[in-house]
């Protein structure tokens, strides 16, 4: 009877979710085709994180209203938006801006165009920071409230140790690493960054200030140390912002619509919402016969397996990666790829099976690498297909290099009264174990993993980069690299984003360079049905403890995953968060 009321339950659950489900597919296939009335204003709403993989579908208005656009849907629509001789103009609204300055230079990039198609580029701010204004720096009037405060002050990094953290609750992390710039372990074992740390974010920082700097300098019309000597007096209200020419006008968004009104001609401004936009642009696309291109998006932290689900759209799980690969490679009428990266590395041995499945997709179809905010450690490994790789000025890529790390919790154990008896048979048994350290013959062992791993590494990238492997052991070391320096030192070919990798691609398959394409995403968005029936118990915990970690630890989050998992690791010493 228990058995047959459960049963009766779950049937009953069932039942409901699917009417649920079916009646909002129902209301979405009732709405009208996104439609572009002539004399249309573009408005680009931005906050927050920027995707490459398209999110999960909830096929619910408030919900979908949430769902942020990925850098192919912005970078399409904007594009488009230049061409489209029924949009008028654009304004361009960009608060609270988590994304990271790779894809920030590719969406200015993209307004650049606009910009330069002759309509009107118009940015209004809402207590902006260094990323929203230079996003804004390109439009020809930028408009802040009287009120308000421009947050440009210029750039920093903030490095988080947490020794004295774990010290004090007993527990000693033991980390091994192959390179001297290979650093991730510091966060753990040290209390200040070390000499090679702070050359590295240094030079990280000079490059991306200078960037900063010259970029306003051009925008608005002022020397380089003209802008300079502003940074050193900023943040600014927004009277004084208007005053040192920094913003054109201040005014209330109704106001700033009454003054773009006039400027079209308008009785009124009939404005078009970019996501309302971008479904336009895709149906567009959907519905033409232009050359099909695939952008395959390899996102997030590397790990082995394939247990994605709800919750954790931050991992790239390589048997799941491997299976798009695949059906991609069979997939006839995709004539190129794009691979877009945007990963800091992980497991070394996910990112040596990903990289052996791109090498059979670049042996079948025409094949360039595109990288995002970050294509570092196993996230550059990945890149090694010996294709042509196109990158930022401000891409964090390179770190070549290898770590290992665990934790001895014994002291913690100590200090709650637990306590654990081990027997062991074999020398090295208990090499893995919370409550040993590893002594020097454990470590010796590990070292020699650890070393083998990486000139692993070296040989790979030695092959991709079509160079000796005594020519990168000097780029290795696991040091992180701007996109800038990479192309000065040839790990990368050329300095771009989507645009270039594109031109790429379709002359490797033969396409004329003024003929369009279609961008195809793979994978393509998750659906509701996904979402409900292949969640992992692991999956979600992992979302419930990242969302209970501090705002300052949210970043390593994914260092947390991996050093749990154990292994060796192509991972990125450090996240970076220039603010």
């Amino acid at each position: 009877m228990k058995k047959f009321l459960i049963g009766l339950a779950a049937g009953f659950f069932l039942a409901i979710l699917t009417g649920i489900v079916l009646l909002a597919a129902l209301s979405r296939l009732a709405e009208p085709h996104p439609r572009v009335e002539t004399g249309s204003t573009l408005i680009v709403s931005l906050t927050g994180e920027i995707p490459e993989k398209p999110p999960i579908v909830v096929p619910f208005p408030a919900f979908e209203s949430k769902a942020p656009l990925t850098v192919r849907e912005l970078w399409a629509s904007i594009r488009a938006a230049a061409e489209e001789p029924k949009i008028k103009a654009l304004v361009l609204m960009p608060a609270g801006l988590r994304a990271g300055w790779g894809k920030l230079y590719e969406l200015r990039e993209a307004l650049k165009a606009f910009q330069e198609s002759g309509k009107p580029l118009v940015a209004y701010l809402r207590h902006p920071g260094a990323r929203e204004y230079y996003l804004a720096s390109v439009a020809d009037e930028i408009y802040l409230s009287e009120e308000d405060l421009l947050d440009l002050k210029g750039l920093r990094i903030e490095a988080i140790y947490l020794r004295k953290t774990l010290e004090k609750i007993g527990v000693e992390a033991e980390i091994e690493h192959a390179g001297k710039y290979k650093d991730a372990g510091d966060m753990f074992t040290r209390d200040s960054m070390s000499p090679a740390t702070r050359e590295v974010l240094d030079s990280i920082l000079d490059e991306m200030y200078a960037h900063l700097v010259g970029t306003i300098a051009e925008a608005r019309g002022m020397a380089p140390d003209e802008v300079r000597a502003l940074l050193d007096e900023g943040p600014f209200l927004a009277v004084r912002a208007k005053e040192v020419k920094l913003v054109d006008g201040l005014a209330y968004e109704d106001e700033l619509f009454g003054r773009l009104k006039k400027r079209l001609g308008q009785e009124e401004i009939h404005k078009l919402n970019v996501r309302d936009y971008a479904r336009y642009v895709a149906r567009q696309e959907a519905s033409s016969d232009r050359p099909r291109i695939a952008l395959l998006a390899g996102s997030g932290t590397i790990l082995r397996g394939s247990d994605d689900g709800f919750g954790d759209d931050g991992a790239l799980w390589s048997q799941k990666f491997i299976r798009t690969v695949r059906r991609l490679r069979d997939e006839d009428s995709i004539r190129g790829v794009v691979l877009r990266i945007d990963s800091p590395g992980g497991d070394a041995v996910a990112s040596d099976e990903i990289l052996r499945e791109l090498r059979l997709l670049s042996k079948k179809k025409p094949l360039v690498v595109s990288m995002s905010d970050v294509a570092a450690s196993g996230g550059y490994y990945i890149a090694m297909t010996g294709d042509p790789i196109v990158a930022y000025p401000g891409t964090l890529t390179g770190s070549i290099g290898v770590i290992y790390g665990k934790a001895n919790l014994r002291g913690l154990y100590d200090k709650l009264g637990i306590r654990k008896q081990i027997l062991k048979r074999g020398r090295f048994a208990d090499i893995d174990s919370d409550y040993r350290p590893l002594g020097p013959e454990g470590r010796a062992k590990l070292r020699e993993g650890i070393e083998a791993v990486y000139t692993s590494f070296l040989q790979r990238v030695a092959e991709g980069r079509k160079r000796d492997v005594d020519q990168i052991r000097p780029l290795a070391e696991g040091r992180v690299w701007l996109g800038i320096q990479a192309k000065n030192n040839g790990l990368i070919d050329e300095l771009g984003g989507l645009d270039r990798a594109l031109e790429l691609v379709k002359e490797k398959a033969g396409i004329a360079p003024d003929e369009r394409v279609a961008l195809v995403p793979y994978p393509a968005r998750k659906t509701l049905w996904e979402i409900l029936f292949t969640p992992e118990v692991e999956t979600l915990l992992d979302a419930r403890v990242s969302a209970a970690l501090p705002k300052d630890l949210q970043p390593f989050r994914g260092a947390l995953r991996l050093f749990e998992r154990g292994g060796a690791l192509r991972w990125m010493p450090y996240r970076l968060e220039l603010d």
